[in-house]
């Protein structure tokens, strides 16, 4: 399968995700009261942080590795089950010490519950990389979308009758045990013989310098809101939090689908730098091609964008959307660079680059947390800026690609964003004159993503039409 075959079904896999999102969103929070839901974020903490140093990179090191074997895999496979093991058992040491902090005991039961994830899903983790390695995106589409709606399902029916909080934990278990068992089902690998260390320690320096670079980017990515919270207070971080998750939704929803569907194409051209480099082009072109659009949307749309989907009450976001819309762009073409160095092998520069961009970025949040959540918002962009440019042009020279050939790539809907964005906030201004706020929200928005399909067929009709005939296809 090609990267673009891939994309499409890691589309639906994704999709798949934002419906159980939703469904949390739309049935169980209208079932559930906000304090069941305030005792899971509790636990959620702690769960994606050791969810994040769960596999120690190793999957990444099975669909990188140009070489495997089936001992490279076997060792991969007890490791993950020993990590597992031992994620779950501190949980569950610890649970009470957490519990403490948060001054909530009944979080004890839900950590040791939620424990139970660690070893399930870490039986898997070998299995899963194997199939996204022979980019078998399809049959993964399929166990996301199965074992996110019956855990769904299952969470509500529970919550109906009375489970509370545990209607939350049984789906986080049920996604976990339902994927795992089909993952193993459609892998025809299984383990045989006994680890070696020896090869364990051969691919150590790939997975270490992963694992730092997890827990970096966990660092990175929740260091502004520890700042806004400790400075500003509970209020300018629900402000900032909201535009925050708006602007995370190019690069959680498309760059990642994108990345993941891209990385075992990349991995299996380590050797062919201009066919790597072609790839990167074309996927960082394609990333442009839906997030530009998307955050001079909102950007153009942003007040009514808040008071439609949030509510007047939070119309503060709309003012730290301004600075945020374009940080999401940006970062939903900077987030592709972690590919590049993943398939080459550069997990220790990853690593260090990674490093130095948390600096600036902790530093910026602080200057700007002086003046004020908008300031903050303001300073994460020029952090933003000086970190991501030079981050995309040492990816890019690793696949022969120029600053040139870069700019070629995502000039075109970068410029018709920009027009689209224009003519999209005077077409609202006109219509809310005459009609309701939320019809001038709709026809505006419906207007501005006519004008962006119309304006990117004339400039590049011929790009627009392997645009569709790609996503079209039957067959790669």
């Amino acid at each position: 399968m090609t990267a673009v075959s891939n994309a499409k079904w890691v589309a639906v896999s994704q999709l798949a995700r934002i419906a159980s999102q939703l469904a949390n969103i739309f049935v169980l929070a209208r079932i559930l009261p906000p304090s069941d839901y305030g005792l899971m974020a509790m636990a959620t903490v702690v769960t994606n942080l050791a969810l994040l140093i769960r596999d120690q990179g190793t999957s990444a090191a099975i669909i990188q590795k140009e070489d495997l074997t089936h001992h490279t895999v076997n060792t991969v496979f007890w490791f993950n089950i020993f990590v597992g093991l031992s994620i779950a058992g501190i949980i569950m040491l610890a649970s009470p010490i957490i519990a403490g902090y948060f001054k909530h005991a009944e979080l004890i039961e839900i950590l040791v519950i939620l424990a139970l994830v660690f070893p399930i899903s870490s039986s898997s983790i070998s299995h899963q990389a194997l199939l996204e390695r022979e980019s078998q995106f399809k049959k993964l589409a399929f166990v996301e979308l199965i074992s996110s709606f019956v855990a769904m399902v299952i969470a509500v029916v529970a919550a109906l009758k009375g489970a509370g909080v545990y209607s939350l934990v049984l789906q986080a278990i049920l996604m976990a045990l339902l994927s795992s068992i089909q993952i193993w089902f459609l892998s025809s690998w299984r383990p045989k013989g006994k680890p070696s260390f020896a090869e364990l320690k051969m691919l150590l320096p790939f997975t270490g310098h992963m694992t730092v670079f997890q827990l970096i980017t966990y660092f990175f990515r929740n260091a502004d809101s520890m700042v806004v919270g400790r400075v500003l207070g509970a209020a300018s971080l629900g402000i900032y939090s909201m535009a925050y998750k708006v602007m995370l939704l190019p690069v959680q929803n498309i760059t990642w689908a994108s990345s993941r569907a891209l990385f075992p194409v990349m991995s299996r051209q380590q050797g062919n730098l201009e066919e790597m480099g072609k790839l990167y082009l074309q996927t960082i072109a394609f990333i442009a091609f839906l997030t530009a659009p998307l955050m001079a949307g909102i950007y153009a749309l942003r007040e009514p964008f808040v008071d439609v989907a949030f509510g007047h009450q939070w119309m503060d976001v709309a003012s730290v959307l301004a600075w945020l819309t374009p940080v999401g762009f940006m970062q939903s073409i900077s987030s592709t660079t972690g590919t590049v160095f993943m398939a080459q092998g550069k997990t220790r520069l990853l690593m260090w680059l990674s490093l130095g961009s948390a600096l600036v970025h902790v530093l910026a949040y602080y200057i700007g947390a002086r003046t004020g959540v908008n300031s903050v918002a303001e300073w994460y962009l020029y952090a933003s800026v000086v970190t991501g440019i030079p981050l995309v042009l040492i990816a890019g020279n690793f696949v022969k690609c120029s600053a040139l050939d870069l700019l070629k790539a995502i000039w075109k809907p970068v410029l018709v964003s920009l027009l689209m964005c224009i003519v999209t906030r005077r077409t609202f201004v006109i219509l809310n004159q005459h009609i309701s706020l939320l019809a001038s929200f709709i026809l505006a928005t419906l207007f501005g993503g006519l004008v962006y399909l119309l304006l990117s067929y004339f400039i590049s009709p011929s790009l627009m039409k392997t645009y569709l005939n790609k996503v079209f296809a039957r067959k790669s």
